[in-house]
């Protein structure tokens, strides 16, 4: 018997939807789940045809209401360095996705969750949405890089008061700390993210690219060698044909059309 299929592609034109879809369990992360995100980004990346992904959850209750606490219960010393590691890899590669991620946040987004949509590349969020990081009220911590990624966004000493106190906080809070970039009604929130995603891809889709790369490479290395590989990607940005269309156009008062190439 096939595998039950808990994640779900849709495409809108150029932009793919990506839903996590196990609805009756809130959304909650098993290894199935993990592992089929990490197929669905697999194989979006190698489609041209796509230049950014909404990444949501199924109904209205829940973005991703955490990890399957009944599968981690079952944790033993080896299994849970491996269960940390698929996390990581997975959402790593959301994270380093050439194309622009948005996470629409409606619901709970709690623990594993919460981290899934720390990896995306911009979030937004309706109303009715939940962070927090519980781990520790479990007795464990942040596995799929929550521990990493929060710090960056919020700053050191709020990250460490959200973590050490598994607190949990609504939308106004998560705008207030800049996890999240806007916060709408629960019935627009799939629309905002069409409409902010088609802000970003209307744009060269190879400067969207190696903005991203500048971005995020920029996290792992000093300042110098961040400034080098800036440098080094705005002289390739210099070699295509998009550049020379986006510079044409804005000298002839019209709309670029891009091309990708």
């Amino acid at each position: 018997m096939s595998e039950e299929q808990f994640v779900r592609v849709d495409r809108d034109g150029d932009i793919a939807v990506v839903t996590v879809d196990r609805e009756e369990k809130m959304n909650a992360l098993n290894e199935a789940v993990i592992r089929q995100i990490g197929a669905a980004f697999d194989s979006l990346r190698a489609d041209d045809d796509v230049l950014g992904v909404i990444l949501t959850g199924a109904g209205e209750k829940a973005f991703v209401a955490g990890a399957d606490i009944g599968e981690l219960a079952q944790m033993t010393p080896t299994t849970g360095v491996a269960t940390s590691r698929l996390g990581q890899r997975v959402f790593g590669a959301i994270e380093r996705f050439p194309k622009p991620v948005v996470a629409a946040i409606g619901g709970y987004a709690l623990g594993g969750g919460f981290e899934l949509a720390l990896a995306c590349h911009v979030r937004i969020a309706s109303g009715n949405a939940r962070f927090g990081l519980p781990e520790v009220t479990l007795g464990i911590i942040p596995g799929y890089g929550g521990t990493v990624r929060l710090a960056r966004l919020t700053g050191l000493g709020r990250a460490i008061e959200l973590t050490l106190t598994g607190e949990m906080f609504d939308a106004q809070r998560a705008l207030e700390l800049g996890i999240v970039t806007r916060v709408v009604e629960q019935s627009d929130l799939t629309e905002e993210a069409r409409t902010l995603l088609r802000s970003i891809t209307k744009n060269g889709p190879i400067a969207v690219r190696l903005a991203l790369e500048s971005i995020y490479s920029a996290l792992d290395v000093n300042t110098r060698q961040a400034m080098d590989h800036e440098a080094a990607l705005f002289g390739v940005l210099a070699s295509t044909d998009d550049m020379k269309e986006g510079m044409t156009a804005f000298l002839e008062k019209r709309k670029a059309e891009f091309r990708g190439w």
